[in-house]
């Protein structure tokens, strides 16, 4: 039963993350916000709000290996298995992608996190901390953005009508329904999932840790999964390379940040000698894809699919 109900909890989860974006992004452009900063605000949080409501429930409910595994073996997932399993479906052209400048962001708010990781504690210090690099790099790629529109206006047209849930006829009753199911689901399905995780955790002799880190982990990954798949099928290589590197700075800096603000998330002493270090390294290995403009080959896809099923294997062990 607590099994079904993982499950249950993770479905409410995505279907209320992905209501509550899309209310928020119509809400947003119907009262006059402009497009690029719905998209570099409202969409990028919206759509880690099933990660950050799971992360502050476990923190709040004493099981702070959840909240930090499911930081930590997402952004692992996202790298290995959000990016490998597409790869097999089709090769996915990233040596037509300029990435270089989130990606050096990705590996500063990587190398942040591990740092502060090592003070033993995210609290409200630290949780400041994290939460103010979010801004500092959000307000460079609003600025980065800017510039980069005003140069192309042309381009700047065709991308603002693209913003992730826009709908110019949405009417007002669907903006408020999908704002409500969102408002409403995503704390239920964290309820549901985190406290059947910990049980599961603790009928089976498993750390809340290794909960965070593979199941809750794997499951939160599901949406970039499949905005991934889709983009390698399309062929739209930047879309599915940004996605995990967006993704993956927000896990660190506003996950972890507004969690710690919450309540103190010890670190377990495991994470400091292996999983960290794991993140950091698949970080690492997109270098030849960003700055060397190597495409992700099917090859490439089976390498990055067998680390991660390494990496469980090790994990579970």
């Amino acid at each position: 039963m607590e099994w079904l109900l993982v499950g249950l909890g993770l479905v409410i989860l995505l279907l209320a993350g992905d209501a509550l974006v899309k209310g928020a992004v119509n809400l947003s452009l119907r009262v006059g916000i402009p497009a690029l900063i719905v998209s570099l605000t409202i969409v990028a949080f919206g759509t880690s709000a099933p990660e950050l409501l799971i992360s502050v429930k476990a923190a709040l409910e004493g099981v702070p290996g959840i909240a930090l595994g499911n930081v930590v073996g997402s952004n692992t997932a996202n790298i290995l298995l959000v990016l490998g399993i597409p790869a097999l479906l089709a090769t996915m052209h990233t040596s037509e992608c300029n990435s270089r400048k989130t990606y050096l962001q990705m590996i500063a708010a990587s190398v942040l996190f591990i740092g502060l990781a090592f003070t033993g504690e995210f609290n409200h210090i630290t949780g400041l901390i994290l939460l103010a690099s979010l801004f500092a790099m959000l307000t460079f790629a609003f600025l980065d953005a800017k510039a980069h529109r005003k140069a192309e206006r042309a381009a700047a047209a065709e991308e603002e009508e693209e913003v992730e849930g826009a709908d110019p006829d949405m009417p007002w009753w669907q903006i408020f329904v999908f704002l409500i199911l969102g408002l409403v689901g995503l704390p239920l399905g964290a309820d549901l999932l985190v406290d059947n995780a910990t049980i599961i955790a603790r009928e089976f002799g498993i750390s809340d840790t290794v909960i965070g880190l593979t199941l809750v982990a794997v499951g939160t990954s599901l949406p970039e999964l499949a905005t991934t798949v889709m983009a390698a099928l399309r062929r739209q290589a930047d879309v599915a390379l940004g996605n995990v590197i967006g993704s993956n700075m927000f896990n660190l800096l506003a996950i972890i940040g507004v969690a710690s603000m919450v309540a103190p998330i010890p670190v377990d002493p495991e994470f400091l000698r292996f999983d960290l270090w794991v993140m950091l390294g698949a970080s690492i290995l997109l270098i030849p894809f960003v700055f060397l403009r190597r495409d992700i080959t099917r090859a490439w896809g089976m390498v990055l699919t067998l680390l991660y099923l390494v990496y469980l294997l090790i994990v579970l062990s």
